[in-house]
């Protein structure tokens, strides 16, 4: 049995996330309030200031309830053979190989929350019903050039990034062409594509700096689709920020390793469900390959 462990990103986050979690690992709980400079507790628990959905604060609050949920699942006995994770939730992915810390993991994110909230004037929109190749087309021949597709995330779910004007009039058109669904998604700018440059371009000091080791077990880039390697850590977290997430063919790729089991860590079910369909969709094409006589 080969276990992947998957890790959510933003848009997991809800109010009473990870209460079990802070009671257990009451240290970590206060090494995250203290690296943040706010309590951690309060926000995920409370939220009076309705600061969650804020990506400045979501980040490092999805990462901590994460990496605390991480924790728990290895003390539980569940060990990883591969991790993956969802944008965010590829630092925990990271951390979880050892990569790095959780202190250290928890500076990254909040600065790379930062510096993607500094990027406004856009958005995001989810395109359900449409092939990735259909949607490409549909954009090119309707002159939405200002748009890019930034999570690639079953073959007939896909996130558009860019222009909020543009995203509405792109939305009647995919609508028109078969779209089962569009709707915007509640972000507060233009995530996984070209428009985040300067906030990849924000981070190269701190990111470039940061001690990253050699992961203990696999990790899949989302920028490459493949394992993460040591020497190159540094430029995939950086090009990460400002290309899309490829989801569908990470998955795709780990669907044969032997018996794979996907486990999605904390509280959300997204990536499950996503695996699921995934899993669905490749059936036909998995049960038409030739089978290897064995011996």
């Amino acid at each position: 049995m080969t276990r992947i462990f998957m890790f959510p990103g933003q848009g997991a986050q809800r109010v009473g996330m990870g209460r079990t979690l802070l009671d257990r690992f009451p240290d970590l709980e206060r090494e995250a309030s203290d690296t943040l400079g706010y309590s951690l507790r309060r926000l995920c628990l409370e939220d009076p200031e309705g600061r969650l959905g804020n990506t400045r604060y979501t980040q490092p609050a999805m990462f901590a309830v994460n990496a605390l949920a991480h924790r728990a699942a290895v003390e539980d006995g569940a060990r990883p053979d591969i991790a993956i994770g969802h944008s965010l939730g590829e630092y925990n992915a990271l951390e979880a190989a050892g990569v790095f810390g959780f202190t250290d993991g928890l500076r990254l994110v909040a600065a790379r929350a930062a510096a993607m909230a500094e990027v406004g004037g856009g958005g995001m929109s989810a395109v359900v019903g449409l092939t990735e190749t259909k949607l490409r087309f549909l954009l090119l021949r309707a002159g939405f050039a200002t748009l890019d597709l930034a999570n690639l995330n079953t073959a007939s779910q896909t996130v558009l990034a860019g222009p909020l004007e543009d995203l509405e009039e792109a939305g009647q058109v995919l609508e028109d062409a078969g779209a089962r669904m569009v709707r915007r998604l509640d972000v507060s700018g233009p995530f996984h594509s070209r428009y985040m440059a300067p906030a990849a371009a924000a981070l190269v000091p701190l990111v470039r700096s940061a001690r990253l080791r050699p992961p203990a077990f696999p990790v899949i880039a989302n920028r490459t689709a493949q394992p993460y390697r040591a020497e190159l850590a540094a430029d995939l977290l950086l090009q990460q920020i400002d290309h899309p997430v490829r989801w569908h063919e990470t998955v795709r790729t780990l669907l044969d390793e032997p018996d794979a089991v996907f486990t999605e860590i904390g509280e959300s079910t997204v990536l499950t469900s996503m695996v699921r369909q995934i899993k669905r969709d490749a059936e036909p094409a998995r049960a038409a390959r030739p089978r290897q006589a064995v011996a």
